[in-house]
């Protein structure tokens, strides 16, 4: 069976818009850097991997998820240019014509339905992103494509990459951020414990419950229990049908030609050519 590739659209969003020149324009001047690049990604990868259908996934920006209701610190301070939110509006549409599953829900990131799909989906699942976070997803049938390089260079992280590069199982990632914490998302982790000494503790105890079983972090253990909970991706987002499909891509082509993205157009009407 051919994997089902799923991917964390925000992030490679972000990496085609700062990737590509601001200059591109499509239709009435509007800006079009990310969604050219991003759907080049896709493409690249749709090329590499020949799933069996793809699944892209998008946070609700603006909408609070639990995490921000729990933590209001979550993810605060993030600033995003009018123009690539704008193109993240126009994505989801470009995916849907190109024939691939979107997931969008208020409530949920688009990590979240990284976790449902990896969970739910039969076979081998590919999960796409720039976020280590999703190394939690590590397993014997999910593999993380993470990109070092545009996407032109992928490493492959499985459970054994985890290990070497964390210290731990992908299934203590959640326990492994909770003690460090993540700057990127504001989790601040225990007071004086770095990436080291946590991945120490977690071999040592094998979670973070167990760990404040033995009586460490006392004081904090609240907070900690709440890190947790955050680093966790919530399998149970809902999920489109991800039944096998191949992409349209004249749609498509047609698309990005009313866009006025001719390059792209061009490209993706090659693709659609027997």
């Amino acid at each position: 069976m051919r994997p089902l590739l799923v991917v964390d659209g925000d992030s490679f969003a972000h990496r085609a818009y700062h990737a590509l020149p601001k200059s591109i324009r499509g239709a009435g001047g509007r800006p079009a850097g990310a969604l050219v690049g991003f759907a080049n990604m896709i493409v690249r990868l749709w090329e590499a991997e020949r799933p069996r259908q793809v699944l892209v996934a998008w946070d609700s920006i603006g909408i609070p998820t639990y995490r921000n209701e729990a933590f209001p610190a979550y993810q605060s301070g993030r600033v995003f240019d009018p123009e690539l939110l704008e193109q993240l509006d126009a994505l989801p549409e470009l995916m849907t014509a190109l024939g691939f599953a979107v997931a969008k829900a208020d409530g949920y990131e688009a990590d979240d339905f990284l976790a449902a799909a990896a969970r739910k989906a039969r076979g081998e699942v590919l999960v796409a992103t720039s976020d280590r976070d999703a190394f939690q997803l590590a397993s014997d049938t999910v593999t993380i494509l993470h990109p070092t390089k545009g996407v032109s260079e992928i490493a492959r992280i499985g459970p054994a990459e985890v290990r070497e590069r964390y210290g731990v199982e992908p299934e203590q990632v959640p326990d492994l951020i909770a003690l460090r914490g993540d700057p990127s998302d504001k989790i601040p982790g225990a007071q004086g414990i770095g990436p080291k000494k946590a991945a120490e503790i977690v071999r040592q105890y094998g979670s973070l419950e167990a760990t404040l079983a033995a009586g460490r972090f006392g004081a904090e253990a609240d907070a900690l229990r709440l890190y947790k909970h955050m680093a966790q991706m919530d399998a149970a987002a809902p999920l489109p049908s991800l039944a096998a499909a191949e992409p349209t891509w004249g749609r498509g082509a047609e698309l990005a030609a009313a866009w006025g993205l001719g390059a792209l157009a061009s490209r993706l009407e090659a693709l659609a050519e027997p």
